[in-house]
């Protein structure tokens, strides 16, 4: 295993989601089709795709995204129109969690980790 790569959502508005993402990331989409949006978060992949079928939002996985300041990009989404969903908790190690729901209603998982290093 190599680590995250690749988190998918879908959504029922495909464009107002890409305008979101593109906001709350600061990223442009690199890839940006009908089909699939996709965006390099600092060598992650971040995918958007349009949905097919009625689906329950966050109910099965929770993708982290890794921070330095996790209070303030938690607070930052927040502006950007999600919501909380768990509070930031120490959870050991100085590392800690917390989660936000897009306006979509997806689940976005936020980990300060000062253990975990990029190679």
């Amino acid at each position: 295993m190599l680590g995250l790569r690749t988190t998918v959502y879908t959504f029922e508005d495909l464009g107002a989601a890409k305008t979101w993402y593109s906001q709350a990331f600061g990223v442009k989409p690199y890839f940006d089709e009908p089909y699939y949006v996709g965006f390099n978060i600092r060598g992650f992949e971040l995918g958007l795709m349009p949905e097919f079928e009625s689906t329950a939002k966050g109910s099965n996985v929770i993708a982290y995204w890794g921070v330095e300041k996790i209070e303030l990009e938690y607070n930052r989404l927040t502006k950007f129109g999600a919501t909380a969903n768990t509070p930031i908790t120490e959870v050991g190690g100085g590392i800690k969690l917390g989660t936000v729901k897009d306006p979509f209603g997806n689940v976005l998982g936020l980990i300060y980790n000062p253990l975990f290093k990029v190679k």
